[in-house]
């Protein structure tokens, strides 16, 4: 297996449901259709899996956010929006620093070594992102893809994570604080290009734009939603 195609990506992810996840965009948009979008969303991500494994890149992860989401996942394996070869592996109770941590160490158990971790909410990523996301870490140790939020949509790392539970996680100031965190540990750090994820109902008008000229289908398909709803939005209020 070359440099690259040892890296392993894994997929942090909510089963999407009403009233669970997106709840900021949920509240100006409506819980129903911030539901279609997630579910939307969570498909363009596997997308990107499946294209990743495909490319050669090397293994997937699917980590639900919780062992009730077992079965859940096991569907979508079951199903074929996940590579027949896909791990899945639930993430343990805790706050969002420790899960990745933990996941981390359980993989590395494992024996995966090159390990990147993705959200389920940033469908603007393009493979370009991920083949650089592999790329950077055949000579660093920590890759980041700093979201215009000033959180980040990929982070990966050739070695163990630190302690990653006093980082201040989804704030605009984490990106910033994971970066020197690494380097204060020693560790070499490089930022790729930088991204975005959906927060808010205004990210999906630029999110319509980037995706107009996509020719991937689950990118097709949430360009269609997107426009949709803002068709009816118009409709509505004028």
């Amino acid at each position: 297996m070359g440099e690259v195609a040892a890296s392993c990506l894994v997929l942090f992810c909510k089963r999407p449901a009403l009233f669970q996840g997106k709840q900021r965009l949920a509240k100006t948009i409506g819980a129903p259709q911030a539901l279609i979008f997630a579910q939307a969303f969570l498909n363009c991500a596997l997308e990107d899996t499946r294209a990743w494994a495909d490319s050669g890149y090397g293994s997937v992860v699917l980590s639900p956010a919780s062992p009730d989401d077992l079965d859940w996942a096991m569907g979508l394996l079951e199903g074929g929006l996940l590579n027949r070869d896909s791990l899945i592996l639930a993430q343990p109770e805790g706050g969002l620093g420790y899960r990745l941590w933990a996941i981390d160490q359980e993989l590395r158990r494992r024996g995966f070594n090159r390990i990147i971790f993705m959200g389920s909410d940033a469908p603007m990523l393009k493979p370009q992102h991920f083949d650089a996301a592999a790329r950077a870490l055949s000579t660093k140790d920590i890759m980041l893809s700093p979201a215009d939020d000033g959180g980040v949509t990929l982070m990966g790392a050739r070695i163990r994570w630190p302690d990653l539970t006093g980082l201040p996680w989804s704030t605009d100031k984490l990106g910033h604080a994971l970066a020197t965190y690494c380097a204060d540990n020693g560790m070499t750090v490089e930022n790729i290009s930088p991204s975005y994820d959906i927060d808010i109902e205004e990210d999906l008008l630029k999110l319509q734009d980037d995706l107009a000229d996509d020719p991937r289908p689950a990118r097709q398909y949430l360009y269609q939603q997107i426009s949709e709803f803002r068709g009816r939005d118009r409709i509505n209020y004028g």
